[in-house]
């Protein structure tokens, strides 16, 4: 056991040295080596973590046993465990109190805006802690992203969300707050963005709620629609509507969020860039995207989304939860039936329609019979909502004006946008780099800085300006909520919140 937290921190970059070189050359490790390393690593890793059992099995092996598994793992699992490892190190520096590479503001001197008041999540694109503004009096979400320059892909869609979010401010879509000043337009690589706090998502809350009303379901699906009727108008598809993208508090305000696949759709924005990346999660994903039907394809994939999200509302569990794309398809055949022969004609992929073609006859399940207690005129529209055929679906506008919104729906409470321009988005037409992604995310931080960016615009930013850091305003707070976040005392453990909820890249 190690004496205190300062040498196990000191310990974890060593550990995954040593893992690199046994890696290496397997050749020279001994049973001895295997067992020291594993007992070391298990030592640090908390009893809760699955990845102790699997250094436990190492450690109580012997002889060739061990030895050739460990040589094994080395040679085939590497890189799958040189990441466990690292994460290890992540976890540590989470549970183990203040150090150096969890300072949350680190230079960013606008951080003294802010009063840290919970860790609420971490992964791999870095931390989200709950904050209060002193300016606002308001609470908020801030999340950095770290390292967001290691992959242009990754950073080309952390600047295509924040530009999207600037652009379509409306009630049921999450508003950016702010986003801090880097101290250099040319080095930073971390990001941090504010965000209005929401309490939780709509994944959690059907997961959480079994007495929702049909006036909950009404509600939560004309905010959708009217959300969605925004971002369509404005040229722009989501293209991963689900659960787990729509905040929600416990007010029943719903907000769209995560918009990281989004495009926008311009009349001559080549297929094959507008849907090279297209992965969203395949239980929301409409059918003519899991067979590649078209070669274009319009606002209805959204819609389709809209209809799962609100079935899984009715009910409470995924309409098509697919295993893959084509057990994905059948799921959707057995509800809605096969679909008619002009239909599959009409689909331009000749593998699916080949396989559309091929498929049993089947004979669509009445609605009233898969929702047997949910109001007729909400089955009505979800059935529109779910119509095999792209055209037969309804845009957001027409199912705002269907008569199952009859009372709540209101023209002046629906607005619509301007569409998005093509100069907004010129570096989705071009092969972009590093230092390209780099310059778009400061100039769209600078619009959240007036001042800042009326001097960039006039062409007399500095090159080179740094704030004060903030480092000695924080480190009191976060080094007292990280040290007791990871104790899990009773008295140590921060206020529970009732669901996770986060503004999401991933």
């Amino acid at each position: 056991m190690f004496p205190s937290s300062i040498g196990r921190k000191l310990l974890c970059p060593c550990l995954l040295t040593l893992f690199r070189l046994f890696c290496l050359v397997p050749s020279v490790v001994s049973v001895p080596d295997i067992q020291g390393f594993c007992w070391v690593v298990a030592d640090l890793v908390p009893k809760s973590n699955p990845v102790k059992f699997w250094l436990s099995g190492f450690f109580f092996s012997t002889g060739q046993i061990a030895l050739g598994s460990f040589q094994y793992l080395c040679k085939t699992l590497r890189f799958f465990v040189e990441a466990k490892i690292k994460s290890l190190v992540i976890d540590m520096n989470y549970e183990l109190g203040p150090s150096v590479d969890v300072d949350f503001f680190t230079e960013y001197g606008e951080g003294s805006r802010y009063k840290i008041e919970e860790v609420i999540g971490k992964g791999s694109y870095g931390v989200v802690c709950s904050a209060y503004d002193t300016h606002t009096g308001e609470k908020v979400a801030i999340k950095k992203i770290n390292d967001i320059f290691e992959h242009v892909s990754d950073a080309t869609r952390i600047l295509r969300e924040i530009k999207l979010l600037r652009l379509l401010r409306h009630p049921d879509i999450v508003e950016i707050k702010h986003i801090l000043l880097p101290p250099s337009r040319r080095e930073f690589k971390d990001i941090y963005v504010v965000f209005e706090l929401m309490e939780s998502d709509l994944h959690q809350v059907i997961k959480a709620n079994d007495d929702l009303t049909p006036e909950h379901y009404q509600f939560f699906l004309y905010q959708l629609l009217r959300g969605l009727k925004y971002i369509h108008t404005a040229n722009v598809f989501h293209r991963d509507l689900k659960p787990k993208n729509i905040l929600a508090n416990a007010d029943c305000k719903l907000k769209i969020c995560d918009f990281g696949l989004a495009r926008v759709a311009f009349n001559d924005t080549p297929t094959a860039i507008f849907w090279t990346d297209y992965v969203a999660t395949r239980w929301y994903r409409a059918p003519e995207l899991c067979g590649s039907f078209f070669s274009k394809y319009t606002p209805a994939i959204d819609i389709w989304s809209i209809g799962c999200i609100f079935s899984e509302l009715l009910t409470g569990k995924p309409l098509f939860p697919g295993k893959n794309v084509v057990h994905q398809l059948d799921l959707m055949t057995d509800l809605l039936g096969t679909p008619s022969s002009e239909a599959i004609a009409r689909v331009r992929n000749e593998k699916a329609r080949r396989y559309l073609s091929s498929m049993r006859k089947k004979k669509p399940i009445p609605f009233t019979h898969k929702f047997p207690h949910a109001d007729p005129l909400a089955l009505r529209l979800l059935e529109k909502m779910l119509a095999f055929e792209p055209k037969d679906r309804p845009t957001a506008e027409e199912a705002l004006a269907d008569p199952y919104f009859k009372g709540l729906a209101k023209v002046e409470r629906e607005p619509s946008a301007q569409p998005v321009t093509k100069m907004e988005f010129e570096f989705e037409r071009r092969r972009i780099t590093k230092e390209d992604v780099r310059e778009l995310i400061y100039r769209e931080t600078l619009e959240y800085h007036p001042k800042m960016l009326k001097e960039f615009l006039e062409g007399s930013e500095p090159t080179g300006f740094m704030y004060p850091s903030a480092v000695d305003h924080f480190k009191k707070q976060f080094a007292y909520l990280e040290e007791h976040y990871g104790n899990g005392g009773p008295a140590a453990t921060p206020p529970e919140r009732t669901h996770a909820s986060l503004p999401r890249y991933a």
